[in-house]
């Protein structure tokens, strides 16, 4: 049976391409349209807006709602603010310092996605007019560009942040990113390559604030001097 032909690579990038569509183009000069890598570039999305629209086609009454309002509970890392609010009131001097460092995993994560990434991206938000089947999964529709979910990053970046600290907290934190990741791609706003990406994005992003918060503890912490005695005394342990 013969092999289909290859899909041929754009001359200009779709509004609505992804990534590894844009990568195409230069692997596809260097090497040539029926390369495997390019090959595969291409196929990757056109999954991605397959998945899409087979999650929009699909009739989900009772999860229409449920999804919609978590999205809208994350809008603007509220939810994460909350939760963050939560830990500082019920867990003590830890609590709060694992809140503090969420929240500025969160902040640097929304710097870095919605000023830097969406200016370099600038892929077009799903049209939602051809298959919009539900209106109860309608969210407003951003005025931001789509690559990457900003959504995404900030719950992954604040899930990171707790998880790293608090193992068994971070456990239902984590699922709950998953569930606001997953309600943008539900509500039409969001195809799955931007929460995907938008979800590595924010853990990258929330270790690299970790590390810096590591580092000043750590330069916080006296050092013992040799032979055991203090830093700060500079005295010797031995009587």
């Amino acid at each position: 049976m013969p092999s289909p032909p290859p899909n041929p690579v754009p001359n200009t990038p779709r509004a609505d391409g992804t990534v590894t569509e844009a990568l195409a183009k230069p692997v596809a000069d260097r090497r040539s349209d029926d390369s495997i890598w390019v090959q595969m570039l291409l196929e990757l999305g056109a999954l991605d807006r397959a998945v899409y629209q087979a999650v929009a086609v699909t009739p989900t009454t009772h999860l229409d709602v449920p999804f919609r309002r978590l999205s809208r509970s994350a809008d603007g890392g509220v939810l994460w603010l909350a939760m963050a609010g939560g830990l500082a009131l019920t867990r003590g001097k830890r609590g709060r310092q694992v809140a503090l460092e969420g929240v500025a995993s969160l902040a640097a994560t929304a710097v870095t996605v919605n000023v830097g990434a969406k200016s370099l991206f600038r892929r077009r938000r799903p049209d939602r007019a051809s298959h919009d089947r539900s209106p109860e999964r309608r969210v407003p529709h951003p005025s931001t560009t789509s690559f990457p979910s900003g959504h995404s990053a900030t719950s992954f970046a604040f899930a990171y942040t707790v998880g790293r600290h608090l193992p068994f907290v971070g456990i239902p934190i984590r699922l709950v990113a998953a569930a606001v990741a997953y309600s943008r791609v539900h509500t039409g706003v969001h195809y799955p390559g931007d929460v995907i990406v938008g979800s590595i994005m924010g853990a990258g992003t929330a270790a690299a604030v970790e590390a810096v918060w590591d580092r000043a503890r750590q330069r916080a912490t006296p050092r013992p001097g040799r032979g055991g005695a203090s830093s700060r005394g500079g005295m010797s342990s031995a009587p």
